[in-house]
Order: C-alpha cells, then sequence, then structure tokens
C-alpha cells in the first residue's frame, strides 16, 4: 500500500468570498454568467480601493486565467492582500502559490504559513495540505501527529485526500496507534467518495484479511 495524495495545484473557488457591496454583486454576477471580463473590470475597480473579496477574487482570475491571461504573479499580488486582511479563501490560495513555486519562489514554509492561518478558520483543503507538509516535513520539522490532527480535522469535514492520508498514519502506525481496522475504515470512507487510491487500498486489505471486514 504505497500510494498517497499528494498536495493539489487546485484553488478554492469564490464560494469563500463574502457579497459586501454592490459593485461586488455584480462582478459575481458577471462571473456566474460566464462572462469573465466584466467580472474582471467589477472586481478590479473595488480591489483597489482596498475592499478583501474583490481582491481575492480578482487573484483568482488571474490565477485561474478567466478574462485575463493567465498571470501568476499577479495572482500573488492580490491574493497576498486579502490575506492579509484575513480572507481564508485567499489564505489557502496564497500558500498554494508558494507551496507550488507559482508566481513566486517555491517555499514550503511560507506555504505552511498561510496554510496554517486559513486552516484554523476551517478551511479543510488547508487542513490537508498542513497535514500533508508536517507528514512530509516539508517548511515543517516532520511530525507525524500534527499530520494526524489536521488530517482528522480535513477528514471530518468531508475531504477524501484526507480520508484516506489518515488511513495510511493508521496503517503504518505514524503519528498514531498502529490499527488495520481504523485504517480500513478511512479508507472505505474515502473510496465511497470515489477515491481510486482508497478503493485499491481497501480492496488490498480486503484481499491481505487486515481489518477490513467483507461485510
Amino acid at each position: 500500500m504505497i500510494f498517497r495524495t499528494t498536495l493539489t495545484a487546485a484553488f478554492l473557488c469564490l464560494s469563500l468570498a463574502t457579497p459586501s457591496s454592490a459593485g461586488f454583486i455584480d462582478g459575481k454576477s458577471a462571473y456566474d454568467r460566464g462572462d469573465y471580463a466584466a467580472a474582471l473590470q467589477e472586481w478590479r475597480t473595488l480591489a483597489k480601493t482596498g475592499n478583501a473579496n474583490a481582491q481575492y477574487s480578482l487573484g483568482f482570475l488571474y490565477a485561474e486565467g478567466k478574462g485575463v491571461r493567465r498571470d501568476y504573479a499577479k495572482a500573488v499580488q492580490w491574493y497576498r492582500k486579502a490575506a492579509e486582511q484575513g480572507v481564508a479563501g485567499a489564505q489557502f490560495n496564497f500558500g498554494t502559490l508558494y507551496a507550488k513555486g507559482l508566481g513566486v519562489e517555491q517555499d514550503y514554509a511560507a506555504g505552511a504559513e498561510w496554510y496554517r492561518k486559513a486552516a484554523e478558520q476551517g478551511v479543510a483543503e488547508a487542513q490537508y495540505s498542513l497535514g500533508y507538509l508536517y507528514a512530509e516535513g516539508l517548511g515543517v520539522s516532520r511530525d507525524y501527529a500534527a499530520a494526524a490532527d489536521w488530517y482528522r480535522k480535513a477528514a471530518e469535514q468531508g475531504l477524501a485526500n484526507a480520508k484516506f492520508n489518515l488511513g495510511l498514519l493508521y496503517a503504518g502506525g505514524k503519528g498514531v496507534r498502529h490499527d488495520y481496522a481504523e485504517a480500513a475504515t478511512w479508507y472505505r470512507a474515502a473510496a465511497e467518495q470515489g477515491l481510486a487510491t482508497a478503493q485499491f487500498n481497501i480492496g488490498f486489505m480486503l484481499a491481505e484479511g487486515r481489518g477490513a471486514s467483507r461485510n
């Protein structure tokens, strides 16, 4: 059972942005109907006034190349402004740019710092990503117990990758007790969400009779 999920390059969408003004709502309406250029215009004007949600949303458009040529450096600029104002989605996405080295020099320690801020606000993807950095010792000292704690928080919010990686820790006895039954529970939960690696691992455990019941 050597498979594991890794960091994702995917950015959080705009669901974490809170409507805060008529201009922002107009931009969101344009975005929802696929008029990204109009959304860009609305949000850019608002972002320049210091509106954090518009800054987050503008960063997302630059990161995804919607309504404008993809430009990670500009995404960094706008995500940073929103992240520093406490927008959780921006904190996660800014951390991802650091962790992936997109638009900025790769820096896992900076990625971990911003993931932590978002994780403490309850963003499941940030909790998972911070857990991954702890498990791999990237930007932080390797700490399987901390990895398990963060994976569990994300898993309890339903994130399949976190369930799977928590199962891996139980199967290997890393940061938690060695417990095949508990590993199987988390693998099965992830498998039921369609995660192929979890489906493989639960199948392997069934074949080997390791903590998994066929019922």
